[in-house]
Order: C-alpha cells, then sequence, then structure tokens
C-alpha cells in the first residue's frame, strides 16, 4: 500500500502538524447531549495516537485522557461473537449499510426484525445477545472487558458507571429496538439483560492511546502484532474491516469511506478507531460531533493524515 515507507520522524512531524490545526479549529461540533453524562465532556480536546507496524506509538494532544469509546465498542463484540458463532452469526443480523440514523426502527420494521448491519444499534443489540446467551449478565459483561484488555494490553481499562447509569436512565429507545426484535425471535434472552451488557459495553472508558492498540489485531489480519499471537482468524479479521469501511460510521459511512479510505469505526463519545492493514492501527479522539454522530474534528484529522501520508486501501500496492 502506498505510504508505507514513511520513517517515523516524518510520521511524527505529520501527526504534530495535524494536532496543531485541530487546536485552532474554532467549529468543533456538538457534543452528545441526549446522553447526560457526554454533554458534560469539554469539547476542546482532541487526540491522535498511530500504532506502527514496529510497536512504536506515536502521539499528540490529550492521548492519555480517558473518554466513553460507545459504539467502538461494537468493533470488539462483533469480534468475540464471529469467534464464538462464526458464519451463523450473519442469520441474526446483515451486512448492509443502513442509510438509516444509528438508533432507527423505521428499517427494522420493514425488514421483520433483522437488523441491517451489526454496528447500528439493533444490530450491536443482537450481537451482545450472541455472546450474553451461554452466560450471566455480568459474566458476558465480564468477558468483554477482558477481551478489550488484552487487546490493549492494559488491565486497567474499566466501565465508566456514571456513563452506563446514564445511558440505562434515558436508553428508551434502543429497549424499543431490543423488545421489538425479541418478537421477532432476533433477540433470544429477555432485552432487559441484553441493554444491561449493551449499555455498560458502550460506556467502557479508554484513552486514545489504548483505543489506537487496541485496533492492531485488524491492521494485522486478526494477529496482535505481525506475525505474532492470533486473536481471529484472518478471514473474520477482513470481515469487520470491510464492515467498518461500509457501516462504521453509520449513514456517514460514505463519505468517510470517500474521504479518508480507511476502514475506521466510531462512537458519539468522540472517538475513532482506523486501521492501515498491514501497517497501523489509528485512534482519534474529540468530543464534538457533527450533524450524523461522528466526531468532526477526528473526521477531518484523518482525511488530511490519509492525504499526507498516501494510506488507503484503494492506493496501489
Amino acid at each position: 500500500m502506498k505510504g508505507h515507507n514513511i520513517p517515523s520522524g516524518d510520521l511524527r512531524r505529520i501527526v504534530a502538524e495535524i494536532a496543531a490545526e485541530m487546536a485552532a479549529e474554532t467549529d468543533r461540533g456538538t457534543v452528545a447531549d441526549y446522553i447526560p453524562q457526554l454533554a458534560k465532556v469539554d469539547p476542546k480536546q482532541f487526540a491522535l495516537v498511530i500504532s506502527t507496524a514496529d510497536g512504536e506509538f506515536i502521539t499528540a494532544g490529550d492521548a492519555e485522557t480517558h473518554f466513553s469509546i460507545q459504539s467502538v465498542s461494537k468493533v470488539f463484540t462483533l469480534a468475540l461473537a464471529l469467534g464464538k458463532l462464526g458464519e451463523r452469526l450473519w442469520t441474526r443480523v446483515g451486512r448492509e449499510p443502513s442509510g438509516d440514523p444509528f438508533n432507527s426502527i423505521v428499517q427494522l420494521e420493514h425488514e421483520r426484525g433483522v437488523p441491517r448491519n451489526p454496528f447500528i444499534n439493533a444490530g450491536a443489540i443482537v450481537v451482545t445477545d450472541s455472546i450474553l446467551s451461554d452466560y450471566e449478565p455480568k459474566e458476558a459483561l465480564a468477558q468483554i472487558l477482558q477481551f478489550v484488555r488484552y487487546l490493549a494490553s492494559d488491565e486497567a481499562i474499566a466501565i465508566d458507571p456514571a456513563v452506563a447509569k446514564s445511558e440505562l436512565d434515558t436508553g428508551f429507545r434502543n429497549a424499543a429496538l431490543a423488545n421489538f426484535m425479541r418478537a421477532y425471535g432476533t433477540i433470544i434472552g429477555p432485552p432487559e439483560h441484553t441493554l444491561g451488557v449493551y449499555f455498560h459495553h458502550c460506556a467502557i472508558a479508554m484513552t486514545t492511546r489504548q483505543l489506537a492498540a487496541a485496533g492492531r489485531f485488524l491492521a494485522f489480519d486478526g494477529q496482535l502484532d505481525p506475525g505474532g499471537s492470533r486473536v481471529i482468524s484472518t478471514r473474520m479479521a477482513r470481515q469487520i474491516n470491510a464492515l467498518m469501511l461500509t457501516c462504521g460510521h453509520y449513514d456517514g459511512s460514505g463519505e468517510f469511506a470517500f474521504r479518508v479510505g480507511l476502514p475506521g469505526k466510531s462512537g458519539v463519545g468522540g472517538g475513532i478507531v482506523a486501521v492501515v492493514p498491514g501497517q497501523a492501527s489509528i485512534g482519534c479522539w474529540s468530543p464534538g460531533l457533527n450533524a450524523v454522530g461522528n466526531s468532526q474534528l477526528a473526521s477531518r484529522a484523518l482525511e488530511l493524515l490519509t492525504r499526507r501520508t498516501g494510506w488507503s486501501i484503494f492506493a496501489p500496492r
């Protein structure tokens, strides 16, 4: 892929320049105020971290500040569910972009309770239910959290209880989605158990550095490092990357693919994880969101990064 021979010093310069440009931005988007705890986050924050193939971390900005990863957690639960169920998972959730807001019920009703993809809320609730099927809620949540800690090589990663409570107290649309799917048999367990686990894994708090580390397995064909320990199969890693490219930014996924050209997954906490296959994992965070619920500055920063490095899955090798 074009850009793979960029010296470390050049990458550091590019990252520092982008961080400086983002610091000067006046239009920073709007924080997710429909989740009360997220409404309290300072929108002036920004971080960009690149984790390279040789294990180096190139950082800028607020890279050690914890934030709620929200829907970025759906990447990790999907990897767990695929490892558990394999291709059987796709009988309960689709693989197509939705073109609708992430919490929409309209399409779900039209398609008889089967969500379009695992990254919209309905799809992620189904994925959570599939993990929960053999466990009690606390056991399933512990498994998800331990998996994220393993990926990031950091046992300190935890759930933010205030954010989890905030979601539980206000997640009425998600409750509607879960109950609707339970009526169709897409969700098997009690909806309140599935929702409890779902809200809590969305409330996992990480730093941008930890997020970049946790995404490495998708940059290296399912391995933590090139030639290292295997997390999931090559096929599954490539499937997840394909879904991140086409569905990872809700109804802004096409725009992100057009401007950035990398698989990525966003969350309304302002985080984005993106991967340069075979080369790097990237974490980027800024709390202010654009009109479709993706971080305004993180999206812009990743666009600048790919322009200046030549990184793109569409570039000739």
